[in-house]
């Protein structure tokens, strides 16, 4: 009898023990599991049951975007942690690194990827292009060019565009965050 209990007990722990799911599932458990909370960052699932497909959002507290909130939507393909997560920013921002598709300039979603690297670095990148901002390395050329030549007319333009103003013919979201706006602005 006590040998039956102690193989039930170790099947149970093997089980217990048994990964769940592909090997990029896997590692996307982990990765998330290990992720610092912050309060200027917020991840929230639309679907549930699909972990693969998350949303990012980040509030800067300080820099050119201070008051924005800006949303990025994460896909994990089955070739994570090999390759990096897709990352679009889903607003239409003025960012020298973002242009007007979402797409994302940032060294770690692609030729410094490696699968030493998990979500935790890649929201910290995303972070790092809201509080310095990196000319030298552009998707919106216009807005990269404007930062390097006259940083104090950029900063006027971030802001009117986070407003949701037209600017170059482009019309841009009201990314300020309704909370920022009551603190800081009493609106």
């Amino acid at each position: 009898m006590r040998r039956i209990w102690n193989q039930k007990k170790t099947d149970v722990e093997a089980q217990r023990l048994k990964p769940k799911g592909s090997p990029s599932r896997i590692r996307l458990q982990k990765d998330m599991s290990e992720l610092e909370p912050a309060s200027d960052t917020d991840i929230a699932f639309p679907d549930a049951s699909d972990p693969t497909r998350f949303n990012v959002i980040y509030r800067p507290a300080q820099g050119y975007y201070e008051g924005g909130e800006f949303r990025f939507t994460f896909e994990i393909t089955d070739s994570f942690p090999h390759d990096a997560p897709k990352v679009l920013c889903s607003q239409t921002i003025y960012h020298p690194n973002i242009d007007v598709e979402g797409h994302v300039c940032l060294n770690v979603l692609r030729e410094d990827w490696n699968p030493v690297l998990n979500i935790q670095s890649v929201i910290f990148g995303l972070k790092m292009l809201f509080l310095e901002p990196n000319p030298e390395d552009p998707l919106n050329k216009e807005a990269a060019l404007l930062m390097i030549e006259n940083k104090t007319r950029f900063a006027r333009v971030v802001r009117e565009s986070m407003r949701g103003e037209k600017i170059g013919g482009v019309s841009y979201q009201n990314v300020m965050d309704p909370k920022w706006k009551v603190k800081h602005l009493g609106a």
